[in-house]
């Protein structure tokens, strides 16, 4: 199935990372590239993949097995495209299979399903029940002019990225991908400002944008992804006090002792 969350280690590639932040009125989101990780070192032709793949908070969605046109997203989040549903003609926005899959972390050929958006066309994906997002990543493979990022709040355009801007960080090279670069971008909140409820890629005028492994956080405030190893200030002060009462019974154990 497309919806993964497999705990089995990630093999980061050696690659090094890009940070940069979208400097928008108060919003600061943050994009980071990378190569991209394996899902399982021993498979590295499904795509890079973000090294939270394996990660229980994140949510991975990455294509495979999707095989009609009834495709809409998960029990998360929700893919919506602007002609009403996706094609399965090549050149047409859709899920497919062939060599302009974007490419694995050490520009391996992805043998995978990938998504691709053409020409004057857009898929929005928004979370569902009211949810927010803090952290969005994707494979961006074959990368060409039009191709468009945007995450929004409320239908407000929080922050947003062109093809220029994406190409100009990317490294990795695909195989028989005539110099076009792929790797794995991630975006991610730095305050709660700019947390966004909608994803939205675009092909402005003609080609394709090909993404894969889109992989998602649901959270608020700024992008921590292990919140459970951050204790609650409530929770420090219950520690604090629990070795207040240890410290003072140790004290009275040494006063019987010493009697």
């Amino acid at each position: 199935m497309f919806i993964k969350k497999i705990a089995c280690a990630a093999a980061l590639s050696a690659s090094a990372i890009a940070p940069l932040a979208y400097a928008g009125s108060a919003h600061a989101i943050s994009l980071t590239y990378t190569a991209g990780a394996y899902r399982s070192p021993a498979v590295t032709n499904q795509g890079a993949f973000s090294e939270n793949v394996n990660n229980s908070n994140f949510t991975t969605i990455d294509f495979n097995g999707v095989t009609d046109k009834t495709f809409k997203g998960n029990e998360l989040v929700k893919y919506t495209f602007s002609g009403g549903s996706y094609a399965t003609s090549k050149g047409s926005t859709g899920i497919f299979n062939d060599n302009w899959a974007p490419a694995g972390a050490g520009g391996e050929v992805n043998k995978s399903e990938y998504l691709a958006v053409f020409q004057n066309n857009s898929v929005s994906i928004t979370a569902k029940d009211g949810g927010i997002f803090n952290y969005f990543g994707l494979n961006a493979g074959a990368l060409s002019p039009g191709n468009t990022f945007e995450l929004l709040k409320g239908g407000v355009t929080v922050a947003k990225w062109d093809y220029n801007q994406l190409n100009n960080i990317a490294t990795v090279v695909g195989i028989n991908m005539n110099d076009q670069k792929n790797g794995f971008f991630e975006f991610f909140s730095d305050s709660a400002l700019d947390n966004f409820d909608e994803i939205r890629l675009s092909q402005v005028g003609g080609g394709g944008f090909e993404t894969d492994n889109h992989t998602f956080h649901l959270g608020t405030g700024k992008f921590n992804p292990n919140p459970q190893s951050t204790p609650e200030p409530g929770a420090i002060l219950g520690m604090l006090a629990v070795g207040g009462m240890v410290l003072q019974q140790r004290r009275k154990q040494k006063l019987q002792n010493a009697k």
